[in-house]
């Protein structure tokens, strides 16, 4: 309770643990590294609700920046970790070397680069930071163009704040689907109705070859279709975990920084949490490695309690959430690499879009979700994981609370 914590990171797992530990009964010292020049926040609303005009930055912020002070955390805003000492339980910031005797690692994850995008000199951003979605919310006028390369969630979600204020949107995704790896033909296809209904001129399997740079603008050139001149070009292709400081210590890297599941990594007393830790799941039975807000919440909770003496692990399943236009969902679970091989879908009929679909591995269902179905989240968090007769469960007259453990 009395121990010396560190923590490096700037995101809502270093808020978290943080915050935790003081609620807690925490008397130790605290110290909190961020590169950033603000206090750890929230990433979400980058995509959503400051894009949006419906928050705020303040309102991102983990803890307003006089509650660090005031609970007695040494909070170092614009400050970058250098390297660990593990042999003499340092963290290393240029000159100055802080001791501790419990290390948290919350160093998040970066977005991914296109060589021909960051070569090109055209106006680019990938979305990751607070400047970032100030730079794109400020692009977001009625009649300029946007383009946007990946049709992921971030991608996805900057086309619905781009449409929301009247702006023109040009999305390029390689694939034959937006998210058709995470979410399957079945489901992926109701996302590209979602968006071209709203708007967004969709080039899906298309191939971008070139990426150019025109006046103040940027052009997208796809193969077989007329260039596409942008007033700004965001990328969107995925993210990576940060892991040089972890790996150059020592630690065990894979995917992530590895952990067990009590999010313990290789070395005695340091932990990893959020986008970078690739954790042993208990129930699951797999590693897990998650870029998700909610992981980030839990991950924090059960490092703190792990510091504070219990012992606590990282069982919930993973979980997120989107808003695009009129259609809100909520997603829990995780095929995994082994994937799913049937897709149930229930409830969706053409222009309508309150529904749940559920994705089964050998009778087993690894994922749920709800649309615009508020009330149908605690089904889907019941019967994820659960055995079930996948023609039965695609019967609409069977009620979903007839299947999972009550």
């Amino acid at each position: 309770m009395s121990g010396r914590v560190v923590v490096v990171g700037g995101g809502l797992a270093a808020g978290t643990v943080v915050t935790q530990l003081r609620e807690g009964g925490h008397d130790g010292s605290i110290t909190v590294f961020t590169e950033e020049p603000r206090p750890p926040y929230e990433r979400p609303p980058l995509s959503k609700d400051l894009l949006l005009g419906t928050g705020t930055e303040e309102k991102a912020l983990v803890q307003q920046a006089d509650w660090y002070a005031e609970n007695d955390v040494d909070l170092r805003i614009g400050t970058a970790v250098t390297s660990l000492d593990l042999a003499a339980r340092e963290v290393v910031a240029g000159a100055d070397r802080t001791p501790y005797d419990h290390l948290v690692l919350a160093t998040g994850s970066r977005p991914r680069h296109l060589r021909l995008a960051d070569e090109s000199g055209a106006p680019v951003v990938y979305l990751r930071t607070l400047e970032d979605s100030r730079r794109i919310k400020s692009a977001l006028t009625a009649g300029s163009r946007i383009g946007i390369v990946g049709g992921g969630w971030i991608g996805l979600e900057v086309a619905s704040a781009a449409r929301n204020a009247d702006a023109e949107v040009t999305l390029v995704e390689s694939l034959d689907q937006p998210l058709l790896r995470v979410l399957g033909p079945e489901v992926s296809t109701i996302f590209a109705e979602l968006h071209r209904e709203h708007g967004v001129d969709l080039r899906l399997g298309a191939s971008l070859t070139g990426l150019s740079r025109d006046g103040d603008r940027g052009v997208l050139e796809v193969a077989g279709a007329d260039p596409v001149p942008c007033d700004l070009v965001v990328v969107g292709i995925g993210i990576e975990p940060v892991t040089e400081l972890a790996s150059a210590a020592g630690l065990t890297v894979d995917n992530g920084i590895r952990t067990d599941e009590r999010l313990r990594t290789s070395s005695r007393d340091v932990y990893a949490a959020g986008d970078v830790a690739n954790a042993d799941h208990p129930v699951l039975g797999r590693p897990v490695r998650v870029e998700h807000w909610d992981t980030a919440i839990q991950h924090g909770k059960v490092v703190a309690r792990n510091i504070l003496g219990e012992e606590a692990k990282a069982e919930a399943l993973p979980y997120f959430f989107t808003d695009q236009y009129d259609l809100g969902m909520e997603y829990v679970g995780s095929p995994g690499p082994d994937g799913y091989d049937r897709v149930v879908v229930r409830g969706h009929r053409v222009g309508d879009r309150v529904f749940t679909a559920w994705w089964l591995r050998d009778g087993r269902v690894v994922a749920g979700m709800h649309a615009n179905d508020w009330d149908a989240i605690s089904d889907v968090r019941r019967i994820v994981g659960a055995e079930v007769d996948g023609d039965r469960l695609a019967d609409e007259k069977v009620p979903l609370s007839e299947f999972g453990a009550e």
